[in-house]
C-alpha cells in the first residue's frame, strides 16, 4: 500500500474538485431524452476547461470520459446515442488526472419518476458507502470497510458484486489494495493515515452474477436485474476520512476542510474486476 504525503493529498484533493465539478455538471443535464454521449461531451469540456485530464479515455482502450451504466448495468457502460428514458437509473462513474494524480467518483441517478424498488436500491448503495467511509479510520482494517458495505446492503435486502471491487488510488489509478465490499471485520490490513481508497459499492436488486459483454467493457447482471454504483475517493487521516471527492462542507464532517492549493486547482485493473 502506497501512503501519500500531505503535499499529494492536496494535489489529489485538486483532482478531486476538478472531478467533482465536472460531474456537477453533467448532473445539470440529466434529464429524460438526453443521451450518455450528450453527457459524457459535456464531463470532457469541463474537466478540460479546469486543467485536468479525462482518466477512463483511452484506458486500456475505453473510448469514453464516462462510464454510463443503465439500469441493468453494473459498471463501465461506454456513452452512446440511447436517450436517457422516464424510469431508468444510470450510474456516472468519472475520473480525472490533475498533477499526476487521480480521483474517481460515481453516483447512480434517477430519471424522471422511477420505481420504489429502484429508489429502494440507489438508496441502500448510498448508505452503504457512507458506512464504508465512516469505518476508514487509523487502526482499523480493510475488512471493517468491506463488512460494513456488506452489511448495510444486505440489511436493505439487497445483493453486493463480488466480481467487481474498489481499489486505491494515486499516481497510478488502481493501486494496491483491493477494496471489496463484502467481507469479514477485524480482517484484512491494517489502515493507515496517508492511504487513499476509490471506495465504490457496486449493489444490484437480488442476487445474480455479472457478466461482460463482447466490447470486453459493458457489465450488466446475468438475469437484467437493476444495479447501482456510488463512489468517493477518500483518503484515512489521524482525524478519521477525508471524503477528498465530497464537497467542502461535507468532506469530513467539519474537520478537515480543503487546503488554499487544493481550492486553488480545482478553480483554475482491469485484471482484478476493479470498478472504474
Amino acid at each position: 500500500m502506497i501512503l501519500k504525503r500531505a503535499a499529494e493529498l492536496d494535489t489529489m484533493a485538486a483532482a478531486a474538485v476538478i472531478n467533482r465539478e465536472a460531474l456537477g455538471a453533467v448532473e445539470a443535464l440529466i434529464a429524460p431524452g438526453v443521451t450518455t454521449a450528450e453527457l459524457n461531451a459535456v464531463a470532457e469540456d469541463a474537466i478540460l476547461a479546469r486543467g485536468g485530464k479525462p482518466a477512463f479515455k483511452g484506458y486500456h482502450g475505453f473510448p469514453g470520459t464516462l462510464c454510463t451504466s443503465v439500469n441493468e448495468v453494473v459498471v463501465h457502460g461506454m456513452p452512446d446515442g440511447r436517450p436517457l428514458e422516464e424510469g431508468d437509473i444510470v450510474s456516472i462513474d468519472i475520473g480525472t488526472w490533475y498533477g499526476g494524480y487521480a480521483a474517481d467518483m460515481a453516483r447512480t441517478y434517477a430519471i424522471g419518476r422511477i420505481s420504489d424498488e429502484a429508489q429502494r436500491l440507489i438508496d441502500a448503495t448510498e448508505r452503504s458507502l457512507q458506512a464504508g467511509i465512516d469505518a476508514m479510520r487509523p487502526g482499523n482494517r480493510l475488512g471493517d470497510v468491506s463488512a460494513a458495505i456488506q452489511h448495510v446492503v444486505e440489511d436493505a435486502g439487497f445483493w453486493v458484486v463480488r466480481e467487481f471491487v474498489g481499489h486505491g488510488i494515486g499516481s497510478t489509478f488502481h493501486e494496491q489494495p483491493n477494496v471489496p465490499n463484502f467481507g469479514r471485520a477485524g480482517t484484512g490490513p491494517v489502515l493507515r493515515p496517508g492511504l487513499v481508497l476509490a471506495i465504490e459499492p457496486m449493489v444490484t436488486v437480488r442476487r445474480t452474477a455479472v457478466e461482460v459483454l463482447e466490447d470486453g467493457w459493458t457489465a450488466p447482471t446475468a438475469d437484467g436485474c437493476l444495479a447501482a454504483h456510488v463512489e468517493h475517493t477518500v483518503a484515512v487521516t489521524d482525524d478519521g476520512p477525508w471524503v477528498l471527492t465530497a464537497p467542502e462542507s461535507d468532506a469530513h464532517g467539519g474537520v478537515r476542510v480543503l487546503t488554499t492549493a487544493s481550492s486553488a486547482g480545482g478553480r483554475t485493473g482491469r485484471e482484478a474486476h476493479h470498478g472504474a
